[in-house]
């Protein structure tokens, strides 16, 4: 029922640290929340995400960790837990069943995007692909740094080659056939790659949505990655955020490109370990579920 466990003193460290990592970020959402103030990059991780606030405030081990001395009255999270020797776990068996498939398809998928060779050089286009020929953009109460005509002309000049359907699928209708790939759901896990910003700011989806069978440090690490590849989305985009404390980073210039590229780059090299990590625990959960169907002869 369970790998190993912490001590009280351990497990409570523990969700300390991890409070002290999540906590301003939360509680910042709640109050713009709060004041109905809107923020153009970091709206996105909860918005976008749909992981509320108070889901984060919650700690998990992870499944298969018990704590010693813990009650019911000490979880965050009540999902799945039960009494054991004196404490309480999280079995990796009580996993709901209906998300199985799910399951299967994400380590799969997560497998795939780690397998393929990275892709930089995409210069974050895809938010500009967002604005193409459209005069209700997405983020209206944000200028946009250049004019209408400069903003489409960067467009019309590059290639562009999202390989995220999840990105392209917010393309305005004239800027879609200006992909270089016709990207559809059905062909996420072909194209998707761990160079792709997104593609990395999603390995914060994959931690949460098995909350809390996933670890809240790996859910932390995923967040603090998710934040930093929103920050450079949008800082690559054609809004002008510098009001909010953002510098742009200019990809309609070389020496933007350049940038751009260079921090791709350390996305994907901070991503890897978190990707690593997650896919590690998405077979580790298959396998202790695959295991307790045989048992139970299921």
């Amino acid at each position: 029922m369970f790998d190993r466990s912490l001590s009280r003193d351990e497990w409570q460290t523990r969700r300390a640290a991890y409070l002290a990592r999540v906590r301003t970020w939360a509680e910042d959402r709640l109050r713009r929340t709060s004041r109905r103030e809107k923020h153009p990059v970091y709206d996105f991780l909860f918005e976008y995400y749909s992981f509320r606030p108070a889901y984060l405030l919650r700690w998990s081990p992870g499944f298969g960790i018990r704590l010693e001395e813990a009650t019911s009255d000490d979880l965050d999270w009540r999902q799945g837990f039960t009494p054991c020797d004196g404490g309480q776990v999280l079995p990796g068996a009580t996993f709901p069943r209906h998300r199985i498939e799910y399951l299967r398809w994400a380590t799969a998928y997560l497998a795939a995007t780690a397998a393929r060779e990275p892709a930089f050089g995409c210069f974050g286009l895809h938010e500009w692909a967002m604005v193409y020929q459209e005069t209700n953009v997405r983020h209206g109460r944000v200028p946009l740094r250049l004019s209408r005509a400069e903003t489409e002309a960067v467009v019309d000049s590059a290639a562009v080659k999202c390989t995220h359907f999840d990105a392209f699928r917010f393309f305005t209708a004239a800027a879609v056939p200006l992909n270089r790939i016709a990207l559809t759901r059905a062909t996420t896990t072909a194209h998707d790659q761990a160079g792709c910003v997104h593609v990395n700011m999603d390995l914060y989806k994959f931690a949460f949505v098995v909350a809390p069978y996933t670890s809240s440090e790996i859910l932390a690490d995923a967040f603090d990655l998710a934040r930093a590849a929103r920050e450079l989305d949008m800082r690559a985009s054609p809004y002008d955020l510098t009001a909010l404390g953002f510098a742009p980073i200019r990809i309609e210039t070389r020496d933007g490109r350049e940038e751009y590229i260079e921090k791709q780059r350390e996305i994907y090299q901070q991503g890897t370990p978190v990707r690593e990590r997650v896919l590690a625990e998405y077979r580790r959960l298959a396998s202790v579920i695959s295991e307790s169907k045989g048992t139970n002869g299921a």
